[in-house]
């Protein structure tokens, strides 16, 4: 998303898509989704001026008001039942906003989750407290949650593992294969046979150490 996001084109303002996700608020990832899928989503055609792709600005703003009023006019009904302590990953968050796909999640939920957990082949997942699920849910409409609000400033919990001493190897192991470029598969056989503990709980010494490291989730 390098260079000049807005520029003035025959008198008139254009975005590229960089400006299209400053200018709407959106991920660059959903713009690019929108892009990818305008016949489906009423996203305007663009146009080529300086070797780059360009949208007229007034043509994104009549896209995204019409955008926000059919997403408004779609809201499902949040489900409330469970544990609000429960974990739960992104295709159980999506049943809780009703959602048949996980794709359908909001940015503000899928940027902010409350834990992240190493899976065997290194890529980490996103959970997330079924209250702060309910807050996201609630914040569609601006209904106030019994759950964590948004951007609540309060201390987080530490992860189990906060004061464990086998975390420290959990972070040195992680260290070492990042910076020799190692695939992260196989670090939970790696980091059990080192401490002598399950492979189960070697998985989650090297989530537990991924985010106390702040890996970014995928």
């Amino acid at each position: 998303m390098k260079g000049v996001a807005r520029q003035v084109i025959d008198g008139r303002t254009a975005l590229d898509r960089a400006g299209v996700a400053a200018h709407t608020g959106a991920a660059y990832s959903t713009v690019i989704h929108w892009h990818r899928h305008r016949v489906r989503f009423g996203f305007p055609s663009g146009f080529a001026h300086d070797g780059r792709e360009w949208f007229w600005l007034d043509d994104i703003e009549a896209f995204h008001a019409a955008h926000l009023r059919a997403k408004r006019a779609e809201l499902t009904t949040v489900n409330r039942r469970g544990d609000p302590e429960d974990l739960l990953g992104s295709g159980a968050a999506a049943k809780v906003f009703g959602y048949g796909s996980y794709r359908n999640l909001p940015d503000t939920l899928l940027d902010h989750p409350d834990r992240v957990e190493m899976l065997p082949d290194g890529r980490v997942r996103r959970l997330w407290f079924r209250r702060t699920v309910w807050a996201v849910a609630d914040a569609r409409t601006g209904r106030q949650s019994t759950g964590r609000p948004l951007g609540a400033t309060g201390v987080r919990q530490p992860h189990p593992y906060a004061d464990d001493p086998r975390l420290q190897a959990a972070v040195t192991l992680l260290a070492e294969a990042d910076a020799a470029g190692q695939d992260r598969r196989g670090l939970g056989v790696i980091l059990a046979q080192q401490l002598g503990i399950t492979p189960r709980t070697a998985q989650r010494l090297l989530a537990a150490a991924a985010d106390a490291a702040g890996a970014s989730p995928e």
